[in-house]
């Protein structure tokens, strides 16, 4: 559960455009922010603005812990008024936060084999995973992680300044441009079988249509795989009830959680493919 958070003001020292419709905003807050687990996120709006007045979450992309500051990365798509406004914001501009919310990953002991599955900004909370808990991109036997890595085309790609030498990456694109053509999902299903589901872990983010698809694939498959949902959120803090999901509880019963707070990262086998999310769309995007 979430410990009741307080609104902190940071300062924006870059806010750069990466890809297509795509930023990465660098701020700059007290040292006294809480450190983010992996997966975690953080409700963020301008803080000099009446409108709009509800914040957005963005999925932690990066932090690092100063002595007299901290650093904090997000990345973020553009999807509407609230991050239209964000990607105009400039240096020296100030952002009014909370967090960091939400649960994130858990990660299981003796892994030997870790894969990461991640379409469009869904990379953002991945590539934190990687780098804080798996920095030295080998597991027990030496086998560096898997990196699985989606979008529309060739321009959409981001975050691979940060993963090359880190992983073995796997890239694909809807059009063909780079790597593989076609979705993450169709170019693990192809591999899916050389992974003991004994030694091998799956993270996961995406789109919806992308998460759906890899429940289909691991439907009858043992692999144990953890996936960070993407919602709508109006509070973060569980209040709103605007971002539920459907999973299966105790004796696989139908019950109804909020994103913000038992989730956003939830056991595959556990989630439901209903969503408020909009299912169109394509598994790379996100």
């Amino acid at each position: 559960m979430n410990e009741i958070q307080s609104m902190m003001t940071g300062v924006i020292r870059e806010n750069r455009k990466v890809a297509s419709d795509q930023f990465m905003m660098t701020v700059i807050l007290p040292p006294s922010f809480p450190i983010p687990a992996p997966g975690q996120f953080v409700m963020v709006r301008e803080a000099n603005r009446g409108e709009p007045l509800l914040a957005r979450p963005l999925s932690v992309y990066g932090f690092q812990k100063q002595d007299d500051h901290a650093v904090l990365e997000l990345l973020y798509r553009l999807a509407g008024r609230g991050t239209i406004l964000f990607s105009k914001m400039k240096p020296g501009d100030e952002v009014a936060l909370i967090g960091p919310l939400g649960k994130g990953f858990t990660i299981p002991e003796g892994l030997t084999r870790v894969l990461f599955i991640a379409g469009g900004v869904g990379v953002a909370p991945l590539i934190f995973l990687l780098q804080d808990r798996f920095l030295t991109a080998e597991t027990e036997k030496g086998k560096k992680p898997i990196f699985y890595l989606g979008a529309r085309n060739v321009n959409l790609l981001v975050g691979l300044e940060r993963l090359n030498g880190l992983c073995d990456l796997k890239l694909c694109t809807d059009d063909g441009s780079q790597g593989y053509h076609g979705p993450v999902t169709e170019l693990l299903k192809s591999e899916i079988e050389g992974y003991d589901p004994k030694e091998t872990v799956i993270f996961a983010c995406g789109p919806t249509p992308m998460i759906l698809s890899l429940g289909r694939l691991l439907k009858d498959n043992p692999i144990p795989c953890q996936v960070s949902i993407e919602e709508r959120m109006a509070c973060g803090l569980g209040a709103c009830l605007g971002c539920v999901v459907a999973i299966r509880g105790p004796g696989r019963k139908r019950e109804y959680v909020r994103v913000c707070l038992e989730g956003p990262v939830f056991d595959l086998k556990e989630v439901l493919p209903t969503s408020s999310v909009d299912m169109q769309g394509s598994e790379n995007e996100s």
